[in-house]
This record gives C-alpha cells, structure tokens and sequence, in this order.
C-alpha cells in the first residue's frame, strides 16, 4: 500500500477529522485530489523533492497526501527553523517547490548557500480558497509505482552538525504504522489526538498515519497549551494519546482523573521517559504511560512496551516485523543482561541518508541499522535504553551514562528537571556535569544535591559540577538538546 492511500481505508461517512468541524474521509478523499490536480499543475513531478512547512493543520494532510500521490518525495521542515536553516534544507534536497503557510523572504538565505534555482513558494491559505472554484485537468495516475519508491525525506534535529534527510519509502511508513495499530489496537472507534507537530515522524506515523489506516478520527491541535489540550480531551472523549515526557510532566500538574476518563492509552516517545514522571502519573491517573522508542531512521517506532505487562524506564520489546539486538563494537550479539549497542533490522528501515552515501554505509552495516544508543535486553526480552553512544561520558576510563545519574535527579522531590553532559577535564579526560531546573519554591543548594547522588553513585559518576538553569533547551518534541548544554559548559 503506498501512504496517500491510507485516506481510502474508510467509509465515505466516517468522520476523519473532527473538532470545530467534522470532515468527513470523503471530503478528505475530495480535497486531496483537488490539492494534487493543482500541485501538477505547478510543476511538480514524479521524483520531485517539495517543501512542506506548516503547523498542524487538515491543509497539511491534504498537502502531504496531494504530493505523495504524484510520486513526488514531501520534504518536511520545521516551521519553527530561521531562514538560513530553511534554505540550507532547501539546497542539500534540491527543492523547487515550497508548500507553507505563510509567504517567506528566503532569496537573501538562498543566495548565500549558492542556490541559484527558483523556488515556487505555494502559500496553503491563498491557493486553497480557489482550489474548488479551479478548473484544474486531473493529474495523470502513477504508473509502475511501487510502495518501494521514496515518499518523504525527514531532516534530522540538527542537534550534531548540520541535519542529515532520513529517506524513507511508502512502506517504510504504512508499515510502521501497521505494527502501531497493531500492538495499541487501534480501531475505527478510536479518537487519536494530534498535538505533536505534524513534520516530526512520531506524530505523523502514530497520530495521522495509524489511525488513517484504521479508519479513526483524529483531532488536530496546532500546538501545545496544557490547559487547552486537557480541556480538548476532557471535551472530545479523546481514547488515544501520543505526547513526549515535558507533555505527561504538565499533564501530572495540572489534570485531573476526570479529563483522561475516556482515554484508553498514554503512549510516550521523543525522549526518555523519568520513572519519576511514569509512576507520579499512575499514581494520580491510575493508568500507565506505555513507553516506546524509535528514531526517524526507522520510520520511527522500533520497540513498545504493552498493555498487559509494561517495565519502568524499558522500551519494551520490538513491534511486529521488527527485529532488535544488541551488539559489541565489532557487530557480536551479547548476551542478556550486558550493554552494547541497539541495531535494528525490518520494513521499517530507511533508504539511507539523502545524498550522504559514506553517513548510509556508517547507519547500514550488514542490513542492521546502527542506532547510536546503548542498551541491553533482559530475560524477558525487553529493552532497556541506558543512553546515547555519544552522550556517554568517559571518565578516568570509566564508562558513565547520564541516564543513570538523570534517574536520581528526577526523583529527588526538589527538582523538576535535570540534564547531565560530559565536559572536558584536565585530569579525568571527561567529568559530568548537571543542569538542574528546581521545582518551583524549592532551593538550589550544590552541596545538599551532591551528598544526595554520594548516597547512591559510586563516587566517580557523580558530576564535578552542578549548574541551575531556568529551564532546559528543548526541541519541539521535547527531547533535550544536549549539545547546546555542553556549549554552555564549555
């Protein structure tokens, strides 16, 4: 199955997008087709690489869907990029046309990448109130198009270096969202919250794809407000939520059991889960937050604990079709129990890096897909991520994983946030250091936090320093952007 089809999986009644206003699967099946008449009409072509930048919006499916279905290759950006980073992405995927929200002034960015083609900016609130009164010629239907063709390039974060395209096929993507609604049992009754935004492949497989695919509803809000996004799934019934650790700590602040009465499942990705944040919110709500784990390489869920048995700061195990282990530095599976690195093998794996062959062959070895984290399995078969490859600290020839010591933090009563990085030292090669947020009316005392992890960390893991920060640097799935951490050490 190729990704603009998942729109065809429901009956023409069934209500696909609901809130302010229903909107049908036939009028979704409408309006794409309408948005794929005009793009061909603008030039884009099979193969074609196209910008898409927007928030979260029924305009962005219809979009997305439109350019897939030409064969075109849709090109995610976050709309929360600058100019010159924008134009960057513009130049490394070739992009000449431009689907946004708004017009952009990027020709000075542009020119100073030494891009020197046009690019056609196709404004959604301009040309989508004339889409219906148009008289656009059908686009002609692909031909020897299969679901192993490219459907999407997804820019890494950036957060090491300039960002890398994740290509990733048709069934990169229908598949993972199969094995989604597989192992969280999503059915047409389902009503699946979309907050996370739309350009990042968590919210885009879990909260558009899989329940397209089961023919659910989906209610669509622009951005995140607490407030607003507790009222939304108090007031709409909402069954299904997909939200990173920030997103379940505010939920843990400011609801209550009564909003979350309908809501069958809590699932978290984008980040590290803090036990402390999983038990405070089964403690309050009764129900668990269903840990999983993915990256944009593959598509991107990899592993989901599950509704019968889940594990504090696990994984869980590897959804259907997807094959994990642990390996050494020299590829060698390790046994239970012992850390190594994370490889993953499954339909869900990407192409390689856009234009990056020497990056492709470095990610694929041997038909696995190195991911970069440190990890080990237990006897069970679930895994448990101990930290990123590149995050672990090396001290005095010790290995040190911040995880470990982020734990602690977490669940000292006085904190509300905590980050841990390697920094250089003279000495030691590497030592720790901590960023902590205190919790509101609580005070910051260096001594007190370090006997704190003396009573529980052997001595060479404990951080040569211990920094408050008001708040940690975040993307805007929440995961913790530790490289501006360790520029700020240094």
């Amino acid at each position: 199955m190729l990704v603009h089809q998942l729109i065809n999986q429901a009956k023409d009644e069934q209500v696909a997008f609901y809130g302010k206003k229903q909107i049908t699967y036939a009028e979704v099946r409408r309006q794409v087709s309408r948005y794929r008449n005009f793009f061909y009409q603008q030039g884009v072509r099979l193969g074609d690489n196209v910008g898409l930048l927007a928030r979260n919006s029924v305009e962005y499916v219809y979009s997305y869907m439109a350019i897939a279905s030409l064969g075109a290759v849709v090109v995610p950006l976050n709309f929360q990029l600058v100019p010159r980073e924008i134009a960057y992405i513009i130049k490394d995927a070739g992009i000449r046309v431009l689907v946004s929200m708004a017009q952009l002034d990027l020709e000075t960015e542009l020119k100073a990448q030494g891009y020197e083609h046009n690019v056609n900016q196709l404004v959604i609130p301009e040309f989508s109130a004339l889409v219906d009164a148009m008289e656009l010629k059908p686009a002609p239907l692909l031909e020897n198009f299969g679901p192993d063709k490219a459907c999407v390039i997804i820019y890494t974060s950036g957060t090491t270096g300039n960002p890398k395209g994740a290509v990733l096929t048709h069934n990169n993507l229908v598949s993972n969202a199969a094995g989604v609604s597989e192992v969280m049992a999503v059915t047409a009754e389902d009503r699946v919250l979309c907050v996370l935004p739309m350009y990042h492949c968590f919210a885009w497989t879990c909260a558009i794809l899989s329940p397209l695919l089961s023919g659910a509803s989906i209610l669509i809000l622009e951005g995140f407000n607490p407030k607003e996004t507790i009222s939304t799934i108090r007031e709409a019934g909402i069954t299904a939520i997909y939200a990173v650790p920030p997103m379940y700590h505010l939920f843990c602040a400011a609801g209550q059991a009564e909003d979350f009465a309908k809501t069958r499942f809590f699932l978290s990705g984008g980040a590290s889960l803090p036990e402390a944040v999983s038990r405070k919110f089964q403690a309050k709500f009764g129900r668990p937050v269903i840990e999983g784990y993915g990256l944009s390489e593959a598509s991107p869920v990899v592993c989901m604990n599950r509704f019968d048995k889940f594990k504090y700061l696990s994984i869980g195990k590897a959804i259907p079709g997807v094959t994990a282990k642990i390996v050494d530095e020299e590829g060698r599976e390790m046994p239970n129990g012992e850390i190594g690195e994370l490889v993953v093998k499954g339909p869900n794996v990407m192409l390689g890096y856009f234009n990056l062959p020497e990056e492709s062959a470095r990610a694929l070895r041997d038909g696995w897909l190195h991911t970069g984290d440190m990890a080990y399995r237990d006897d069970e078969g679930f895994y448990f991520i101990v930290d990123r490859l590149k995050d672990m600290i090396i001290t005095s020839g010790e290995n040190v994983y911040p995880r470990e010591i982020e734990e602690l933090l977490y669940a000292h009563p006085d904190i509300s946030e905590a980050a841990v990085v390697g920094v250089p030292d003279k000495l030691r090669g590497q030592s720790g250091c901590a960023y902590i947020v205190m919790a509101e009316g609580r005070t910051f005392d260096k001594k007190a936090l370090r006997e704190y992890l003396q009573a529980k960390l052997a001595g060479y893991k404990i951080p040569r320093d211990f920094v408050q920060i008001s708040a940690l640097p975040k993307n805007s799935t929440g995961k913790i952007l530790k490289r501006a951490l360790r520029e700020h050490a240094s």
